[in-house]
């Protein structure tokens, strides 16, 4: 299993923008064989931004590395830069990571 994730330092007074903007954009992950899951996650708040977090979940690395040379990324990507709205939503530019699973753990079925 691999993860990607990219982080977004997203301007204060910015985040109902921001959710907007990834709520109302086409996703064509869904076509992709490979891909398991998407999670757009609001972190910790500093003096001048709101930390987020866009994470997806991957079979393989290969399937990610694939999404990313696809027709489908570069068309869910064609308006997903900063300069969209009047003012920038986030500073800088989102900080891509990426993991490869090395241990799952899930909760055992309590049901007796």
């Amino acid at each position: 299993m691999f993860i990607a994730m990219n982080r977004f330092q997203v301007v204060k007074g910015s985040e109902d923008a921001f959710e907007r903007m990834w709520q109302g954009r086409d996703s064509y992950l869904g076509e992709m064989a490979g891909f398991v899951e998407f999670h757009l996650l609001k972190g910790s708040e500093a003096e001048d931004h709101t930390l987020y977090s866009s994470h997806t979940v991957w079979e393989s690395k290969a399937a990610f590395e694939a999404w990313t040379k696809s027709e489908q990324f570069r068309k869910s990507h064609a308006r997903a830069g900063n300069s969209g709205s009047a003012a920038p939503l986030y500073l800088g530019h989102p900080k891509f990571e990426g993991f490869e699973v090395k241990q799952t753990l899930q909760r055992k079925d309590t049901a007796a």
